[in-house]
């Protein structure tokens, strides 16, 4: 994130933070944002985040990022601390590190009474490559937003740029992109084509430029050669008010080659 996280969010030296885990790459770059605003941080004493709603009492943050994981536990705490979550509104909320379900976002909104804002992120890109926009900026139902401050393209499966509404490998390229794997000539020819990095992930850009994210193209199952994407099942059973989480993956088949698996909570 960094300078761009700054902007993108908005943030200032108003601005508090209660940040996730330190070891991952997302809170490092959220705390540089919020520093480069001229904010501040807190830092829970419990690394399982035991103490997450005493620091939102005691500190009272503006805003705290973190995984869907991390989100899902917090929002398991909030039905026993109602009153410090009325006492300590928060400006927004941000999700990054892997996909968020719309039922978990749409119960975060719900429960805090606060915009969540879901954003797309990888280590090499130095965290931060798309973010949806603070209100009153449009927000689109299953995007994780436009560009912030690099610049992003869809390719096909031989290095070419696709147009608008087409769907291949999300490619990045920018000042805060890494310029390659050290020692690793063979990860870098696979990774990079005419200065993108190939992603991995598979997506499309609308014609405003909102990115959409489909799946992994390593995690796509060849259902008898038709592709299907773990998240798009993710996200239709998670509207079942009986199911908390879920996870789609590939078996083996012996007609079809593979088949769709769910796991179910």
């Amino acid at each position: 994130m960094g300078p761009a996280g700054a902007t993108t969010l908005e943030l200032s030296s108003s601005d508090r933070l209660n940040v996730m885990p330190l070891f991952h790459i997302h809170s490092l770059m959220a705390i540089l944002s919020s520093l480069t605003a001229g904010g501040s941080v807190v830092f829970g004493s419990n690394p399982d985040l035991s103490d997450f709603f005493e620091c939102m009492e005691e500190f009272r943050p503006s805003w705290y990022t973190a995984s869907p994981t991390i989100h899902q536990f917090i929002l398991g705490q909030a039905a026993w601390n109602q009153n410090i979550v009325a006492r300590c509104p928060l400006r927004f909320i941000r999700s990054a590190s892997s996909a968020f379900p719309p039922k978990v976002m749409a119960k975060l909104e719900s429960v805090f009474r606060a915009p969540v804002i879901e954003s797309y992120a990888m280590t090499e890109a130095s965290h931060q490559i798309s973010s949806n926009p603070l209100p009153p900026g449009k927000w689109k139902v299953g995007s994780v937003g436009v560009a912030a401050a690099l610049e992003v393209g869809i390719m096909d499966d031989s290095g070419n740029l696709l147009p608008h509404d087409n769907t291949g490998e999300i490619a990045i390229r920018g000042a805060n992109v890494m310029e390659g794997y050290e020692n690793n000539p063979t990860a870098n020819k696979e990774a990079f084509t005419n200065g993108w990095l190939r992603t991995g992930d598979q997506g499309h850009l609308d014609t405003d430029g909102y990115l959409f994210v489909t799946g992994r193209l390593k995690e796509i199952i060849n259902r008898g050669g038709e592709k299907v994407s773990p998240r798009d099942v993710d996200e239709v059973i998670m509207e079942h008010p009986a199911v908390a989480q879920v996870a789609t993956f590939a078996i083996l088949h012996p007609v079809l080659g593979e088949d769709v698996e769910c796991l179910l909570l």
